[in-house]
């Protein structure tokens, strides 16, 4: 698997554009806007785009969507389906944060917990991780060892919790039970600002570290 993280809409969202070297095969992962940017690094690459992912349903990540479904015809999938009143309100949050007409979408496929998400021959596993919003995924390329987790973690830091249906605790174990276990060496790309590793986050990060010397 490749990846290109694409920086998108006035929060620099990490918008992500993978694909199967094999068969150029690609997805875009959190399309939030700015889609002729996307489209262009989709041409760049010589790939063909095959489906949109979401993590979940607030709008730096799924602004995009709609305009690009509908531009290629592409399915869309994700997030869970306890995200489904944010997406709905997307043109409240657009008008709300001055980004234009965000419309709304029906997802093809809401996804959960032990799905599995074909791209070519990769398959990204789907692990469902509630907490900053009720319908939050992250997916997981086993054979690379890199994981999309949207808001959920940070180089740092983890995703707020008070929006509507923000949970703090359950933010706190999504991360220890769907990330942790995935393994230290995992690189994972989150919502905004730079990569790191699990294995980083669980010695360093104030919010979630193991606390071993403690």
């Amino acid at each position: 698997m490749q990846f290109k993280i694409i920086p998108v809409t006035p929060f620099q969202q990490n918008c992500s554009l993978i694909w199967c070297d094999a068969t150029r095969e690609a997805a875009v992962v959190d399309p939030g806007g700015d889609v002729a940017r996307i489209l262009a690094e989709v041409e760049k690459h010589g790939l063909m785009l095959k489906k949109i992912l979401l993590t979940h349903g607030h709008l730096d990540h799924v602004g995009g969507t709609a305009e690009l479904a509908s531009k290629l015809g592409l399915p869309i999938e994700g997030p869970h389906m306890d995200d489904q009143f944010w997406i709905e309100a997307l043109p409240q949050q657009a008008q709300m944060f001055g980004f234009g007409d965000a419309k709304t979408f029906v997802p093809d496929r809401w996804l959960a917990q032990g799905d599995v998400v074909e791209l070519g021959p990769l398959r990204l596993l789907v692990r469902f991780c509630p907490g900053h919003t009720p319908g939050h995924v992250i997916f997981f390329e086993p054979e690379s060892r890199v994981a999309f987790v949207g808001d959920v973690l940070f180089a740092g830091s983890i995703g707020r919790t008070d929006f509507p249906g923000g949970n703090h605790q359950q933010l706190i174990d999504s991360i220890k039970q769907q990330l942790w276990t995935l393994g230290d060496d995992v690189r994972f790309v989150p919502g905004h600002g730079p990569m790191s590793t699990f294995g980083q986050e669980r010695a360093t990060n104030p919010f979630v570290a193991d606390k071993r010397y403690g």
